[in-house]
């Protein structure tokens, strides 16, 4: 079956599925990991690239936004993307040119995983209008990734205030937000990102206050800096995360001689992410300044498929 093919059985199995009452948050999670992936006589996960792991060769010019999935493919042998709408940003409803990703993406055999959004206003905006306009300005972001066949999109949870009251406008965001995305079967994730959504506890509790199928997380394993001095815990914050998760992002910076990353124990952080259940997509998103992006893409990927080998007969693979 073909790319496009697939997307349309999905979309149609999505839409009987519905039809029949089965939305529970089992489902949803499901398509977020990605379908198939982790089953089976498969590998234990599978590995993506997230956009911005090049983010300063496409700022300079050096990159378009259009090569990045022949990159992804060609360089890394990776067979999935996630985007950031900044490298598009004017191009949400240019529909000639999400045609030309999708064209180029079928072309490489690679899957459009999600779309990371960021600069469309604060989603728990203590002002009702701007909330209400943060979460309409991410409508067209909702239907681009419907068009690209994508699984979610990504947001932001900031907001202001006191911890309650800044869980309760989050929430009422995100609960607008994903209603809007339910509609075109696409999840709304949200990923630690600074501020109170880098404290494990406090996100976790406003996907829990959201409670929709459609609404969860996107563990990152380093975005844990709630403020300058302020850090939560790496290992605590994602298995608190995990429960919700629809995808997994793999920070990386950099790299010891034995190709460990210095600061995370990626190890340990599989193993959290494996133990909750999640055997989808974990997205390579390299960080780091020391080594060029290319090679700290690859040393990334190097080490996802190291812990990934050693941990196969751990949890039932050969």
């Amino acid at each position: 079956m073909n790319t496009r093919d697939r997307r349309q059985f999905l979309k149609d199995s999505a839409g009987v599925m519905a039809g029949l009452g089965i939305t529970s948050l089992s489902m949803s999670a499901c398509r977020g990991a990605g379908e198939g992936a982790g089953t089976g006589d498969g590998p234990l996960f599978e590995i993506s690239l997230a956009e911005w792991s090049l983010h300063r060769t496409l700022g300079a010019g050096e990159l378009d936004h259009l090569d990045f999935i022949g990159v992804t493919k060609n360089d890394f042998g990776l067979d999935a993307v996630e985007y950031v709408n900044s490298f598009f940003f004017e191009r949400a409803q240019d529909m000639a040119y999400l045609t030309e990703m999708n064209t180029r993406a079928d072309s490489e055999g690679v899957r459009n995983l999600l779309i990371m959004c960021d600069n469309e206003g604060r989603l728990g905006d203590p002002d009702e209008a701007a909330r209400i306009t943060a979460v309409e300005n991410h409508y067209k972001w909702v239907e681009a990734a419907k068009f690209l066949g994508c699984h979610s999109i990504r947001v932001n949870a900031a907001s202001e205030g006191s911890w309650e009251e800044q869980q309760q406008l989050a929430a009422d965001g995100l609960s607008r937000l994903t209603e809007f995305g339910a509609e075109h079967d696409i999840n709304v994730i949200v990923e630690n990102h600074g501020g109170l959504s880098s404290n494990g506890q406090w996100l976790s509790g406003v996907i829990s206050a959201v409670n929709h199928p459609y609404c969860g997380t996107l563990p990152d394993f380093g975005n844990f800096r709630i403020s300058d001095g302020e850090m939560y815990d790496f290992y605590d914050g994602v298995a608190e995360l995990m429960p919700y998760a629809k995808a997994v992002s793999a920070k990386s910076h950099d790299f010891g001689e034995d190709g460990n990353e210095l600061e995370l124990d990626y190890l340990r952080l599989m193993r959290i992410v494996l133990d909750a259940g999640y055997r989808g997509y974990v997205g390579i998103e390299y960080e780091g300044s020391i080594l060029p992006e290319r090679e700290g893409i690859q040393a990334t990927k190097d080490l996802l498929v190291r812990v990934r080998d050693e941990l196969a007969n751990q949890y039932g693979r050969p």
